[in-house]
């Protein structure tokens, strides 16, 4: 057997220091937020009232190629970063293929994923400002667990919206929300005039993202002392996730190992966003990198059957339009068990990236085959992955087999997001052989498109 260590963890010492902006590098920057009302490109100024002061800096910011981390957000990461890249040997056995396969792992905190690493950082800067706490949403939990979490720390109040399909089937991650101080509402709630509307159209909703941005958005702007918080999407939150990419190259420069493939689960893109961000500053630059995979669900097919436009990041229209790949604001997801994945649009930056040919491949699985593939992982490597990794994962493995049937030794690193402890329910529904491929028909894509905004 290779003598390369199953774990590579990096030294305290080699934690990075400050956070990598993609923007400052892309060729072609995307498109810029517009104002809700005015159709303008949105400033410092109007995103202020909706988030911190320094993070609606971040948002715009397209110059700085690098951000220094505060110190207060160093001494926060030392307790679980760096997290480790692992070889994963049983896997490769299990599949017999020339491929190594490594994937960083970012579960190893009490939220159990990686949505730690931004919301500590959207904590600080609220908490810097002299705020009396902060709202958001969130869809399988991890978001809201990880921003429970920092807020706790930082001693801010907080407010959660979580979709209300993900509350139904995750009662615990609601559970861990309200230990940690948090406030959560199955969204849509009859607490906000959003929420009202969104159950007047259908009582029996299960609800979406976008419609927990709307409400949590209305809360945070009915008080100055609170502002509001996202957990992907944003440039701010694949700024603060970059640290994931930048650990897994150092990581990987450790070990004399180049990347082939790169593949990550894209919801809103924080976490494929975060793990590029080692890897695409080379390939901007003309430079070699591997080629990105984005995995998504069919039933939120945003990158593989969404359209490239100008469109709102909430249900309710009143967040910034941004151009980006997108299945429309008003779609609702089937009520699948990936509740992270089943947002409506991505990532702005990923976006063009991808519009651009820089992330060169987006595919989206069925929940069965996905949670077939997350089995077959935790039999091998022992960690029982979230339904967003798997994604990852079954990508992962088909590339592997490929790598059988060619003959080829090619270095396959995906990121594994977090752990699915909390999502039992979902492994026990696939267990019984009650999961369906769920997809999403055409009709019901054509119609949510063509209510895009006209821009």
């Amino acid at each position: 057997m290779t003598t390369i260590p199953y774990k590579t963890y990096l030294s305290e010492a080699e934690l990075p220091q400050a956070y990598y902006n993609v923007r400052a590098d892309m060729k072609t920057d995307h498109r810029p937020l517009l104002h809700p009302e005015t159709l303008q490109p949105v400033t410092v100024a109007d995103l202020e009232p909706i988030f911190c002061r320094e993070l609606a800096k971040q948002e715009l910011n397209a110059t700085d190629r690098f951000i220094p981390i505060p110190d207060e957000i160093l001494q926060f990461y030392r307790m679980y970063r760096p997290s480790p890249l692992v070889r994963a040997y049983c896997l490769e056995r299990e599949l017999d293929t020339p491929a190594e396969i490594y994937y960083k792992y970012e579960g190893g905190n009490t939220s159990g994923s990686h949505k730690l690493n931004t919301a500590i950082a959207q904590a600080y800067y609220a908490k810097e400002q002299g705020l009396k706490g902060v709202t958001t949403e969130t869809g399988a939990g991890q978001w809201g667990s990880a921003l429970a979490m920092a807020c706790a720390y930082f001693g801010l109040d907080l407010k959660v919206f979580m979709v209300r399909c993900s509350i139904e089937q995750k009662p615990y991650r609601k559970v861990l929300m309200e230990t940690y101080g948090a406030t959560v509402l199955p969204s849509p709630s009859n607490t906000t005039i959003a929420g009202r509307s969104f159950l007047a159209d259908d009582p029996d909703s299960s609800g979406s993202l976008g419609m927990a941005i709307s409400e949590a958005i209305e809360v945070s702007l009915a008080d100055p002392n609170y502002r509001y918080t996202l957990g992907s999407v944003l440039n701010q939150v694949l700024l603060h996730q970059s640290i994931i990419g930048l650990e897994t190259k150092a990581a990987l420069d450790q070990l004399a190992v180049e990347a082939d493939i790169l593949i990550g689960c894209a919801g809103g893109g924080s976490n494929l966003g975060g793990l590029m961000a080692g890897f695409i500053g080379d390939k901007l630059k003309g430079g070699r990198g591997p080629h990105i995979i984005a995995v998504e669900p069919a039933s939120c097919p945003t990158l593989t059957r969404g359209k490239f436009s100008y469109d709102y990041c909430d249900t309710g229209k009143v967040t910034p339009l941004a151009m980006m790949y997108t299945l429309g604001s008003g779609f609702v997801p089937a009520a699948g068990h990936a509740g992270g994945l089943r947002y409506h649009g991505m990532s702005p930056i990923i976006s063009q990236l991808y519009h651009d040919g820089y992330i060169e491949e987006a595919r989206s699985y069925g929940q069965k085959d996905v949670f077939a593939a997350a089995i077959r992982f935790a039999r091998c490597e022992g960690l029982l992955p979230a339904p967003e990794s798997a994604h990852a994962i079954k990508a992962a493995i088909d590339e592997a087999e490929k790598c059988k049937e060619n003959g080829e030794k090619k270095v396959i690193v995906f990121g594994l997001t977090g752990m699915g402890s909390f999502d039992l329910s979902a492994y026990a529904a696939y267990n019984a052989d009650l999961l369906e491929n769920t997809g999403l028909e055409e009709s019901s894509l054509r119609s949510s498109l063509a209510k895009l905004p006209v821009v």
